[in-house]
């Protein structure tokens, strides 16, 4: 019922507040902006179901013959002891393991579109686990929680669209410590929260010492990629990204072809699913994105940083960040939307302001919850979510925090 009520408050709250701007302005194109919205986001929403198609029918193809070759269950007993702790009702070597960190892995490295199909492809195998078909299970909740955090090693598309901008960034890459910290966070966040609300104790010398490793291995990476250039990194990604598809894609003929697998054909009988994942989503999709643009269409943002700006002079406070806002609170919403917020804060502003780099921090650390929500649990047919989405956005909340205090630490002396 949580997602339920969100929606249909959406709804409402856009209606008050375009009749109070009719009533108060005398806008009456408010209501045509609202409906026009509607309309596009529905075609929208099927435009990016029909595009999911082919890149759904791809990696499924190949995960079938991955699955088939033994790769999937190889990389499940790797991570069995870690996920095992995190996932208690999944069974030992289960195949969702392996889907999970394929996830994982890809949203690290930033492959969006490597990442939706492998982690559609875990809430099918974790839904097979799932006694209670139309109710979400701790495992999916842990699983889509820590998803949404976003942790993402190398934030390429905002490096880019920082030296982009006009004028461009003096040091376009300024911004990826403190993205890394902020997204790191957000992930410790949701563990801990999922954990403490499944009562899974992260205190295990297991879950410790991946953790540990974990962040290790992220700390080494940022030391090295700290020494190159904005160029250096773009082009480490590019070939780190696309050599790890490669490689991947490769790894699973070569398995399959050891085990006397016939690779067309089990690329052909996974494909065949992408299609219908890709349909089944169309409605929940559609039901998100349009209540999402009739909250966007309706000012409400605009309401809301004007709001916080006046209450946080009246408490006293620094407002250097609420120009930055609109970025944070469009992106557990809209992808897109957040993306057009951070450029326009940056061209507004300047790439090097406070309020551009801060945006461009918000745009880092967090996933788009209420779009993974729509597109992950509606492709099993999930409707009642638990406590997934007060989970994901604590997280997000989190994340939003240590934005605006990693910017203070690392730009607050850009500030008079």
């Amino acid at each position: 019922m949580t997602l339920s009520y969100i929606w249909l408050g959406f709804f409402l709250v856009s209606f008050g507040l375009a009749c109070i701007q009719w009533l108060t302005t005398g806008d009456t194109m408010i209501f045509k902006t609202i409906v026009d919205g509607i309309f596009k986001s529905a075609g929208d929403s099927v435009d990016l179901s029909f595009k999911l198609i082919g890149v759904m029918t791809l990696f499924l193809g190949f995960m079938n013959i991955g699955e088939k070759a033994g790769a999937i269950r190889f990389l499940s007993r790797i991570v069995g002891p870690f996920f095992g702790r995190l996932f208690p009702e999944v069974p030992k070597n289960h195949p969702a393991m392996g889907h999970m960190m394929m996830n994982f892995s890809a949203n690290l490295l930033g492959l969006d579109n490597a990442a939706t199909p492998f982690g559609l492809k875990a809430m099918q195998s974790l839904q097979e686990l799932n006694p209670e078909k139309e109710r979400a299970s701790n495992a999916q909740i842990m699983f889509l929680v820590l998803h949404a955090s976003g942790l993402t090693l190398i934030p390429v598309s905002i490096i880019a669209m920082r030296a982009a901008v006009n004028p461009p960034a003096a040091n376009p890459t300024d911004i990826f410590i403190p993205c890394m910290i902020a997204t790191f966070t957000a992930t410790v966040a949701a563990l801990t929260i999922v954990s403490i609300r499944q009562r899974i104790s992260l205190l295990q010398p297991v879950i410790l010492g991946w953790v540990l490793g974990i962040s290790a291995l992220i700390a080494a990476l940022i030391w090295y990629l700290t020494s190159l250039g904005s160029g250096g990194i773009e082009t480490f990604s590019s070939v780190l990204s696309n050599g790890l598809i490669m490689l991947i894609f490769l790894a699973f003929l070569l398995g399959g072809m050891y085990r006397k697998v016939n690779v067309f054909e089990a690329f052909v009988e996974g494909a065949k699913g992408g299609f219908d994942v890709a349909i089944r989503i169309i409605p929940y999709l559609v039901a998100m994105l349009v209540a999402i643009s009739v909250l966007r269409n309706s000012g409400a943002f605009t309401f809301l940083t004007e709001g916080l700006s006046s209450l946080f002079s009246a408490m006293g406070m620094r407002t250097d960040f609420v120009s930055a806002l609109p970025t944070a609170l469009m992106k557990p919403l809209s992808g897109s939307g957040a993306r057009a917020m951070m450029v326009d804060t940056m061209t507004r502003f300047g790439a090097d302001s406070f309020p551009g780099r801060l945006s461009a921090i918000f745009q880092g650390s967090s996933d788009t919850t209420f779009y993974v929500i729509a597109v992950y649990f509606g492709s099993v047919s999930i409707r009642n979510t638990r406590y997934a989405i007060p989970s994901m956005l604590l997280a997000d909340l989190v994340g939003i925090l240590t934005a605006i205090a990693v910017a203070y630490l690392f730009f607050g002396s850009t500030l008079s």
